[in-house]
Parts: structure tokens; C-alpha cells; sequence
């Protein structure tokens, strides 16, 4: 097992070049696609997806490839993680999902140190970023416990697809949604906390789930 401070550092920047990329294809895909917002999603939820497949082949046999607070506390409530060590995980995820989006807005010459205006708020949002977290800790948990080999593309896959079925932009990540107070885009800061909390509810529900369901129930000899 590497030391834990290669593995927070691999969180880091793993986070941070995640937030790079989902933010500046965003930015990108909204230039190039000449207003055609369907053309625009498709475009930026197909590389965000290809990008994060990537991170998480590079930076997976270091720390996990988690970059994000919700796996990381279901990975440790599942004992594949140290208790001691899923905060100082959560905050190099935080902390390169900053990095990560200050990055990208500075490729694009756009300011990041001003407050989001993006409204995302009410139930229906709430819900979609609830099912959508709770779906990607679902593939996450049983592809890593079953076929771990093609976990990642996997994951990838369905985020991709959450882009798209979830009304809610498929945050699905606590230091994403914090990043993403600031800048372009995004989400405004009094909207950040419910989202937070039904992304907290989406992973344990699924994590409780599937321990469940990955239980054993012992026998009783007769």
C-alpha cells in the first residue's frame, strides 16, 4: 500500500484534472456547438466521461481513484478505506477540485473568483441528484466488487449517461458542487447545501444497499 502521502497527493490532482477537464469541455462545447445545447451536453458528458475513465486508470493503483468525498466515506464505512484516513482524503479532493476549476476558467479567460448565479434548486432537483448519486455508487460498488477490471469504464459510462437523465447536471460529488460555487456555470451558493445533502443520501443508501445485498447469512448446521 503507498504511503499516504502519494495517495492524497494522487487524490489531488486526480480531483483537480477531473474538475479541469468537466469544466473546460463544458466551456469548449458550449463555444463550438453554435447554441445547439443538446449538441453541447453530448459533446461535454462524452469527453468529461472518456476523461474520468482515464484518471481513474492512472491514479486508481495509488489511491483508488475516487476524487470525491461521497466515495471515499463509502469506501470507508465498507472498510475499504481507514476510518483515519477518509478525511484527509476528502480534503485533497476538495482541495484539487478548487485547483482543478480555478484551472480551467483561467484557460478560458473567464473569472473564477466571482459567485455562481446558476439557479438549481427545488424537489425535482433534489431527487435527479439523489438517483443519479446513488446510481453511480451502485456501479461503483458492484463493478469494483464484481469485474474491477472494467470498473472504470463502467463508471464513466454511467455518468455520462447521468448527464442526461438527471434534471440536477449530475454533480454527484461534494467537492465538485463546492468548486462549482464560483465561476461560470455552476451552482449558486444557497443551493450548494441540499444538493450536498441528497448526494450524502444517494451514496448511503446505495452503500447500505449493497452491503446488504453482498451479505452472507450464516447457516445453521441441523
Amino acid at each position: 500500500m503507498k504511503d499516504i502521502g502519494k495517495r492524497l497527493a494522487a487524490e489531488c490532482v486526480g480531483t483537480a484534472l477531473l474538475l479541469a477537464i468537466s469544466c473546460s469541455t463544458g466551456f469548449a462545447a458550449a463555444r463550438l456547438a453554435g447554441g445547439d445545447a443538446a449538441l453541447a451536453l453530448m459533446l461535454a458528458s462524452a469527453v468529461s466521461s472518456v476523461g474520468l475513465a482515464v484518471l481513474i486508470l492512472a491514479f486508481g493503483p495509488v489511491s483508488g481513484g475516487l476524487f470525491s468525498p461521497v466515495l471515499t466515506l463509502s469506501q470507508a464505512w465498507r472498510g475499504g478505506l481507514a476510518l483515519e484516513e477518509a478525511l484527509p482524503y476528502i480534503a485533497a479532493q476538495t482541495a484539487g477540485a478548487f485547483i482543478g476549476a480555478a484551472c480551467a476558467h483561467a484557460m478560458f479567460d473567464l473569472n473564477w473568483l466571482v459567485a455562481s448565479t446558476q439557479v438549481r434548486t427545488g424537489a425535482a432537483q433534489w431527487l435527479g441528484e439523489f438517483i443519479a448519486t446513488f446510481g453511480l455508487l451502485a456501479v461503483f460498488i458492484g463493478c469494483g466488487r464484481s469485474r474491477p477490471v472494467v470498473a472504470p469504464f463502467a463508471v464513466a459510462g454511467y455518468v455520462m449517461a447521468a448527464c442526461w437523465f438527471s434534471p440536477s447536471a449530475a454533480f454527484m460529488n461534494p467537492a465538485m458542487t463546492l468548486a462549482r460555487v464560483f465561476g461560470s456555470g455552476g451552482i449558486r451558493l444557497a443551493d450548494a447545501p441540499a444538493y450536498i445533502l441528497a448526494q450524502l443520501a444517494g451514496a448511503a443508501a446505495a452503500t447500505a444497499l449493497f452491503i446488504w445485498l453482498h451479505s452472507t447469512r450464516r447457516r445453521t448446521a441441523i
